[in-house]
């Protein structure tokens, strides 16, 4: 009997490595296109998310410095063109495309290439919000750079018939999508400009999809509308549709029929507002007359009289405290003077010589020099004395020599 030999076994990591190596290895770069599905970016900063179409799926994750590089912001629904390579993440058994680059495809592109144009022509100035014109409050004319069978043309007949009859349109045609488009469109606007067929041209159309409003973002359509005199409006598809016409006009309308309400005011609205005016005036004329009645009323010769004393009333008052403070002052000043006097009187008094006198002392003089040592006399020296009261003259006997003080 014959044995075979028994089969390989492998762990399920063993498994999962070996398909890993084998698809690394067979596809270390891959370009695939599809459409974002899923897109789940982490708090790290990594992207995780799904590429699919009608066939298939694939996982896919793009690392944090790949993420940070993109030139967009990737969304669900959008169709990439990504490069990278297979990967396989084992613990979920799952194999995954690690994406390196990642670009925008098929409508993609075009938002790229729309986004490209964009910074270009605002880097030309067109989109400043000060070259912008003002629109007329109440134009006479308006000239429509449209297709004359669109539903646009028919929206913006219909809302100004209804809101203002008296306006005049005028239709300069031009095709609003396909080959050639924009150069006719460029062509219109600028005619309409050049023979000033209008007091404001619209500029737009109806719906549709990206590719059917590429004309309206055609470089030469946008400096055409930069390069008018007349305020242009850009009413471009619908209110979610942005053509780069609507950023480089004087004013964006959301559709034409919006575009047609701005350009025709309501007549009834209007009446209103001119009625509404007339009051206001009224009324501010009214307020000035009260005003300058009130004013009028202050030169009265009561009111007069009452404002001069009102005025002069703090000066006098402040005129008294300032004499009865001077006063208060002067008086103290004299009190203390007068206290100061007494005081140095008594002090002359107490240091006079005659004070001492009166206590019994005398003042012996010789030849009208003060005695005030008898060594310095002679006998027969004549002398005076004076005493508190009165005068003797003496003269020396026996001069007593020396300090002593008997007798005292």
């Amino acid at each position: 009997m014959v044995q075979t030999a028994s089969p390989e076994v492998y762990s399920i990591g063993q498994l999962t490595d070996l398909i890993k190596s084998t698809l690394e290895a067979g596809f270390p770069v891959v370009t695939v296109e599809g459409e974002i599905s899923n897109f789940r970016p982490s708090s790290a900063g990594h992207c995780y998310f799904t590429l699919k179409d009608e066939n298939a799926m694939i996982q896919a994750v793009m690392f944090r410095g790949r993420a940070s590089a993109l030139p967009f912001q990737p969304e669900d629904g959008m169709l990439v063109r990504a490069v990278g390579s297979i990967s396989v993440y084992g613990k979920r058994g799952t194999y995954q495309i690690i994406c390196e680059t990642m670009s925008l495809a098929g409508a993609g592109a075009i938002l790229a290439m729309l986004e490209q144009r964009k910074r270009e022509l605002a880097a030309e100035g067109l989109f400043d919000q000060e070259r912008k014109k003002q629109l007329p409050s109440f134009p006479q004319r308006v000239a429509v750079v449209t297709s004359p069978t669109g539903a646009a043309i028919r929206d913006i007949v219909n809302v100004i018939g209804r809101r203002h009859a008296g306006i005049s349109l005028v239709v300069v045609p031009a095709p609003v999508q396909g080959d050639g488009a924009a150069e006719k469109i460029a062509d219109a606007i600028a005619r309409a400009d050049r023979h000033r067929l209008g007091d404001v041209i619209i500029v737009g159309r109806g719906g549709g999809s990206l590719e059917d409003l590429l004309p309206f973002s055609d470089p030469r359509v946008v400096r055409a509308i930069a390069a008018c005199n007349t305020p242009v409006i850009s009413a471009v598809g619908h209110e979610i549709d942005v053509s780069l016409s609507d950023l480089v006009a004087d004013l964006r309308a959301p559709t034409p029929s919006a575009a047609a309400e701005l350009v025709s005011a309501d007549r009834e609205q209007v009446r209103r507002q001119v009625i509404q005016f007339g009051r206001d005036v009224v009324r501010s004329f009214a307020a000035r007359i009260d005003r300058a009645r009130l004013s009028l009323s202050r030169f009265a010769p009561a009111e007069l009289e009452r404002t001069v004393h009102l005025v002069m009333q703090p000066s006098l008052q402040r005129l008294d405290e300032a004499k009865e403070a001077l006063i208060t002052s002067m008086e103290r000043r004299l009190t203390e003077s007068r206290h100061r006097v007494t005081l140095a009187a008594r002090q002359i008094e107490d240091l006079s010589p005659y004070a001492v006198l009166s206590r019994g002392f005398a003042v012996v003089t010789h030849h009208g020099r003060v005695v005030t040592d008898a060594a310095t006399l002679n006998g027969a020296d004549p002398l005076k004395i004076r005493f508190a009261s009165g005068a003797v003259d003496a003269h020396v006997d026996t001069p007593t020599k020396g300090t002593s003080n008997e007798g005292f």
